[in-house]
């Protein structure tokens, strides 16, 4: 078979709709936002192709050798799970180049780091062992990749892989009090993500100031840091018009006892990030933001090499990062330098507990002939988290009742609960 006749044949067999369910010839690339060129619409069909149609590239070699033998110019590998031909660049190159030098270097192109496909985390070749030609490797169409091409959406939930929690919120800025300056300095993070691109471009600061911005948040539980975390990420995306996810980094998916395989984990977080306008919130931070230790034995030289390697990765980010901690004492000073701001969340005075209990309390005709309540509530030092878990507690216990309403006692017995979690008593 020629080189033409192949490239008609195999063309034809990844847009045709042999698959029940799926039309390849329809506007499904169109989910990629993107005009595609023809060479860009075969490479991604081809790396679609072994999710839904694993015998592709077997059935397609049988054709043109049903005798068998091999068929090196078309490149693919074998796996120990997948059964079939998976296709590799050179497998790219065969279909759009055949044997044209020229041609084959422009297919070359298609993979290289400027390239959309990585540069937007649609696909990517695999790396191969050193002494090995570079498109030999996989072409590997990543979870955003397929979630786009399938689904026509992107959603990082499909790549059971990625180790972080979309964080949401029905809440609002009005449901959350904070003390004045707080908010002030939660308001300069907001304010550099909407206007960074006119600091950068169009004042020419790129030079001075990185793209990304790095922020502690430190104070007690329950003071509000994850909840002002979905809330920047909510009005960021109001007002940009485009979704500004928060995910919350799991970091027990990411920290490995084997050496090396936290910063591999790591690259594959910031590489999927990158370039996405992801908010990356690292709650509990000091599990892995701490003081590094005196290196004392080869464990030590290896934790500290990871959190350097996370410190220059947090620097290099070119997004929002978030990091949350209990006690900024807790966090290693030379992340302390690199914070663009670092914003303390106290346990709220009696005013601000008021307008918690205020805020969070069912309407007061629930709770009849208890118009001092409030009063008897604010005598109790409580962070906002604890007032929710109290009210939640009231309302369960009020909802039992034969006639529903909330009981100053249901209050009390809350607030006691909540202060035996630390080892106090009212």
């Amino acid at each position: 078979m020629s080189f033409d006749l192949f490239k008609k044949y195999l063309c034809t067999k990844l847009t045709s709709a042999e698959y029940s369910g799926i039309n390849f010839s329809g506007s499904f690339i169109d989910a990629l936002h993107r005009n595609t060129s023809h060479e860009e619409s075969i490479v991604l069909l081809l790396a679609l192709a072994p999710h839904i149609l694993p015998h592709f590239l077997d059935n397609i070699i049988k054709e043109i050798q049903p005798d068998g033998g091999d068929f090196p110019e078309i490149g693919g590998v074998r796996l120990s799970n997948h059964r079939g031909l998976l296709p590799t660049g050179e497998t790219a190159q065969w279909i759009l180049a055949a044997n044209d030098i020229s041609e084959r270097l422009e297919v070359l192109e298609l993979f290289k780091k400027d390239h959309w496909f990585y540069r937007d985390d649609i696909l990517y070749l695999e790396s191969v062992e050193e002494g090995e030609p570079f498109m030999s490797g996989r072409i590997i169409l990543t979870q955003k990749g397929l979630s786009l091409l399938i689904y026509g959406i992107e959603n990082a939930e499909h790549d059971y892989t990625f180790p972080a929690q979309k964080l949401e919120t029905n809440l609002e800025w009005e449901d959350l009090v904070l003390p004045e300056g707080t908010k002030k300095q939660i308001d300069e993070i907001i304010s550099w993500e909407k206007h960074k691109e006119l600091i950068l471009q169009h004042w020419k600061q790129a030079r001075f100031f990185k793209k990304g911005y790095r922020t502690l948040f430190y104070g007690p539980s329950g003071t509000g840091k994850t909840m002002t975390a979905s809330l920047i990420g909510k009005e960021l995306s109001l007002n940009l018009n485009r979704e500004i996810p928060v995910y919350r980094i799991d970091l027990s998916q990411i920290v490995s006892k084997y050496v090396g395989e936290t910063e591999k984990n790591l690259s594959k977080l910031f590489a999927k990030a990158e370039h996405k306008n992801w908010i990356l919130f690292f709650d509990e931070g000091e599990n892995f933001f701490s003081n590094r230790t005196n290196i004392k034995d080869a464990n030590d030289k290896y934790a500290n090499q990871e959190v350097s390697y996370l410190l220059q990765r947090i620097e290099d980010y070119n997004g929002l990062v978030i990091v949350a901690t209990n006690l900024k004492s807790n966090i290693d000073d030379a992340f302390a330098r690199r914070f663009q701001s670092m914003i303390e969340f106290k346990l709220p005075n009696e005013q601000e507990r008021e307008s918690l209990w205020n805020n969070i309390l069912p309407d007061i005709t629930l709770i009849p002939h208890e118009s001092d309540l409030i009063p008897q509530l604010l005598k109790y030092n409580l962070s906002g988290g604890n007032i929710v878990n109290v009210v939640q507690y009231a309302c369960l216990k009020g909802a039992e009742m034969p006639d529903p309403l909330i009981t100053a006692e249901h209050c009390i017995t809350g607030i006691r609960r909540e202060l035996a979690k630390v080892g106090k008593t009212i």
